[in-house]
């Protein structure tokens, strides 16, 4: 039996892939043992015991990022945290750290290093995290979601394996699975099947460019033919009058059922989101977050070189530019179609099979 010790965690750019390929190695090796390893405040410490897994936590300890006081109390805490995993590996008997990035990610990369033990590293974004730039020193196996991410394991390159997506939207994949879910994502929603719908989102929380923009055209856009499905986001408010065709959401729990209704989406360029987008061939407007580092106008630049994607700048997102230059992409049906197979060119369907085999090269020839 093999025992996997998956690090990582804190937004659902981290967890997402962390339970996806989870999910997969106990698909495809029932023996072997799995513990996540997080901190109580990100989500994993909600989602993983929901999936299943057993989750270990340590403090979270962000990189210091200015010289204060926490900056000096740094080492002591980061020196106690990758003792505490050590004690965990030595205890459990783990064969591997297989790290997505995040707050508990760098201590694990530091315990296993410091015990002999493998380790394998996804990165998800085009911008490679201070964890995973820690950890690609030592690792055996580095998967990436985005060509060109600047990461490499010691001595050899990182491997394009794409972003491991959660099966209900990797099975989407197939043609004739995403025509029934579109039929039930037309009951779930509210919207007519047979007519093109315009996935409009900026993530949990929401984007508030996006949503302005969204809902001061949505008379336009819906005078143009098509529907609009609106993900506002948990902490925005649905900002639209009343129309037909207009279906504001404020949370979408099934999140496979919204992206089998889309014909084009606008949306910000999240990895998870670039991700998904490109691997079911949905064109897509994307409005890069402006605050950062330019990690989402780089996750969005090969969708975007490809032809698959349109960049919009964050301070362009509004109720104009959406009622002209939108709706006219709106109505060029055979642009769109261009687009979706452009888009399609640029997805990764089986990453996680793919960042699953990594892990498996990657373990000492014993375990099996």
């Amino acid at each position: 039996m093999t025992t996997l010790l998956l690090a990582g965690g804190g937004t659902a750019g981290h967890v997402n892939p962390l339970l996806a390929i989870a999910d997969r190695i106990r698909l495809r090796r029932p023996d072997d043992e799995l513990i996540v390893l997080g901190t109580a405040e990100g989500l994993e410490a909600r989602l993983v015991p929901e999936r299943g897994y057993e989750l270990a936590t340590i403090p979270r300890l962000p990189f210091p990022r200015r010289p204060d006081g926490y900056a000096l109390r740094f080492p002591g805490r980061y020196r106690a945290a990758v003792r505490r995993v050590e004690a965990l590996i030595a205890e459990r008997g783990v064969d591997a750290v297989v790290g997505v990035g995040g707050y508990a990610a760098a201590p694990a990369y530091s315990a296993a290093h410091r015990r002999g033990v493998p380790i394998v590293i996804h990165e998800a974004n085009a911008v490679p995290g201070y964890a995973n730039r820690l950890g690609a020193r030592w690792a055996a196996g580095v998967g990436i979601a985005f060509r060109g991410t600047p990461l490499r394991p010691r001595g050899g390159a990182a491997e394009l394996v794409g972003m491991p997506l959660r099966p209900e939207i990797e099975r989407l994949a197939d043609p004739g699975r995403r025509r029934a879910a579109r039929t039930e994502a037309a009951a779930l929603f509210g919207l007519d099947p047979t007519r093109p719908v315009l996935l409009a989102t900026g993530g949990s929380s929401g984007a508030q460019r996006i949503n302005e923009a969204i809902a001061g055209a949505a008379a336009a856009i819906t005078a143009a033919g098509w529907q609009i499905l609106h993900l506002t986001g948990e902490h925005r408010d649905a900002v639209a009058a009343e129309l037909p065709d207009y279906h504001p959401v404020r949370y979408a729990d099934r999140m496979d059922l919204a992206l089998a209704a889309a014909d084009l989406a606008v949306s910000r360029a999240g990895t998870s989101t670039v991700a998904e987008l490109s691997a079911l061939g949905i064109p897509a407007v994307l409005v890069p977050y402006a605050v950062g580092n330019g990690e989402q106008r780089r996750n969005a630049a090969e969708a975007v070189a490809a032809g698959g994607a349109i960049l919009v700048e964050d301070a362009a997102c509004s109720v104009e530019w959406a009622s002209t230059a939108l709706v006219a992409l709106l109505g060029d049906r055979d642009r769109i179609a261009a687009m979706a197979e452009r888009m399609a060119t640029t997805g990764v369907p089986d990453a996680t099979d793919r960042m699953v085999a990594l892990v498996e090269r990657a373990l000492p020839p014993g375990p099996a």
